[in-house]
């Protein structure tokens, strides 16, 4: 199933995309597509309502498209997790993930703009497989038990400022992530069932229609279970939580191709999961 949530920020509607391309409203479901959803059978509800023909239509022609899950409680991140991004950024790759958290307010549509932060120079894109947590997730007792706990997959675009990030001693990730707009998520959130192997789709990102990144996520060094499994031996992820899953190589770090500035657009798309847009434009406040 392809979920999302249509309409103004904080105003959303739960939308089901159906396969065949049309747009069912879900709101005699669930208020929201969030962890209380996931976590309290709400998929198996909207399948059952589907099949029963209970959904009406919903044009959402000229509508908002909002990100597909509501704003998660932790965005866990995982850093150089591509062998060939690690290169570009002069590292390594790592025996073991690499991991930082990040504002969970950063989380956008897939379609609103990139904010440039005051003072920025170096804003960069990342396209990642996001992968959204269903059910708790603590101490798992092995990789294979994260299929247990993942509610469905979706784009992320890990957006950076490397300045931020690396410009003073020791480093400064969480600060780097976080600003405004720096996550946006979507469109859909598509559930694993339609999803069979998310270790090994097409992964891609352009910038004013220019290709940068294209890879495959068979080219992580950590797959999805483990990472999974990973982080719950630290962390206690939580029904609705996300995990950004890495990038791979062809970002502006790089020193191959010039960072983001006003006006420029971004795009990024991974195979079964759309794509997403986002114009860059200078903060305003």
């Amino acid at each position: 199933m392809r979920f999302m949530r249509v309409g103004a920020p904080g105003a959303e509607r739960p939308v089901l995309l159906t396969a065949d391309g049309r747009h069912l409203d879900l709101s005699a479901v669930t208020r929201e597509i969030d962890g209380a959803f996931l976590a309290g059978g709400g998929v198996e509800r909207a399948r059952a309502a589907e099949a029963a023909g209970r959904l009406p239509g919903l044009d959402i022609t000229g509508q908002r498209v909002g990100p597909p899950i509501a704003r998660p409680g932790t965005i866990a991140c995982i850093g150089l997790n591509y062998a060939r991004h690690a290169a570009e950024s002069g590292s390594a790759p790592p025996a073991v993930p690499v991991v930082f958290l990040k504002a969970s307010n950063t989380v956008v549509g897939p379609y609103d703009d990139l904010v440039i932060p005051r003072g920025s120079a170096r804003t960069d894109w990342e396209a990642e497989l996001a992968v959204v947590i269903g059910r708790p997730a603590h101490y798992l007792p092995n990789p294979a038990a994260a299929a247990g706990v993942i509610a469905g997959y979706t784009i992320s675009n890990d957006v950076s400022e490397r300045d931020f990030q690396a410009g003073d001693p020791g480093g400064q990730w969480v600060r780097g992530k976080s600003c405004e707009s720096f996550n946006p998520l979507g469109p859909w959130l598509v559930t694993p069932d339609e999803l069979p192997d998310p270790g090994n789709l097409a992964i891609a990102s352009e910038v004013n229609g220019e290709p940068r990144q294209a890879s495959r996520t068979s080219d992580m060094i950590f797959d999805v279970p483990y990472l999974i499994w990973y982080l719950s031996q630290y962390l206690v992820l939580g029904p609705g939580d996300v995990v950004n899953t890495g990038t791979p190589e062809g970002v502006a770090l790089s020193g191959r191709f010039p960072y983001l500035a006003a006006g420029d657009e971004v795009r990024v798309r991974i195979e079964g999961l759309g794509e997403q847009r986002q114009t860059c434009r200078e903060a305003v406040r």
